[in-house]
């Protein structure tokens, strides 16, 4: 039975995207001029759907990931007029899913389209989102299906230290050690999980939850993590760096292939517009 249809956008239907991608031959995600990217890869197969759009169907992303970065759970919503349903036919809302998917590349996957509920901005809307970065050290084993996902890198690394550095970043501060700064935007942010571990192919996985992230945050954490792990730095001078709060004296950014975006998260269906409008506030490190 397909999905009812209702108008909850200023007379646009908005709906909801999951999707994920394979980032490595991509230009992250915002379209550019010539470029292979993921904005650029949707709004052609909009397109031929549903026809033109001067608003680029207002697309917009919870997370928008650099070159190189990957996905496995992504999330973005799109909005159409009357007129743009109607191109749809006698298919429905439930049959978008798989047109994209017969338009789109094999690296990029849509798993599900649905209306979105009033409220929900893909963007804003989000409360976090969660990312995991895999290395593999002297003791992984190095798979050859996982090498467009995996950093290699020297040496055995030292799990329980770079754990003890991690802890350091908990909670509610200014990363501008840990991020490229952008005018216009702040960055304060609330990390609300880290954790470091290795699979049974002994591949480490850094996991990293927080609320939001600014550009290049969570591999300029990585890099710091992995200098520890190396022994090239304490847990000690990571908390040290973090207070700092500039990019002088930051450790080297890691590659971003990787990198892979895991999920994320969103509050009850009736707290979302509040958490879109909360979302757009500047941020100071006294909020509650």
């Amino acid at each position: 039975m397909s999905e009812p249809v209702d108008l909850n956008v200023d007379g646009f239907t908005r709906l909801r995207i999951n999707f994920g991608y394979d980032g490595t031959d991509f230009y992250g995600w915002s379209k550019q001029p010539e470029l292979r990217t993921i904005q650029g890869a949707f709004l052609e197969a909009l397109t031929l759907i549903f026809g033109e759009s001067d608003i680029d169907f207002s697309l917009r992303v919870a997370g928008r990931t650099d070159a190189g970065v990957h996905a496995l759970h992504q999330v973005a919503h799109f909005d159409l007029t009357d007129t743009q349903l109607a191109r749809l036919g006698r298919e429905t809302i439930d049959d978008i899913a798989y047109k994209l998917n017969r338009l789109l590349p094999d690296d990029l996957r849509v798993a599900s389209v649905t209306v979105a509920p009033p409220g929900f901005d893909a963007r804003f809307g989000a409360i976090n989102r969660r990312y995991r970065y895999r290395l593999a050290d002297n003791l992984a084993f190095k798979s050859p299906l996982e090498t467009r996902f995996t950093l290699d890198v020297a040496g055995t690394l030292d799990i329980a230290a770079m754990n003890e550095a991690g802890q350091h970043l908990i909670g509610l501060h200014d990363f501008a050690s840990f991020c490229k700064p952008r005018e216009g935007s702040t960055t304060i942010r609330e990390l609300q999980e880290i954790t470091v571990t290795r699979t049974e192919g002994q591949v480490v996985e850094i996991e990293i939850q927080a609320d939001a992230f600014c550009h290049n945050m969570v591999r300029s954490i990585v890099g710091a993590l992995l200098a520890v792990g190396q022994g090239r730095a304490t847990p000690g001078k990571v908390k040290e760096l973090l207070e700092k709060a500039n990019r002088e004296g930051s450790y080297k950014v890691v590659s971003p292939h990787g990198l892979t975006l895991l999920r994320i998260g969103y509050p009850a269906d009736d707290q979302l517009a509040a958490q879109a409008e909360k979302a757009q506030n500047l941020r100071s490190l006294d909020e509650n």
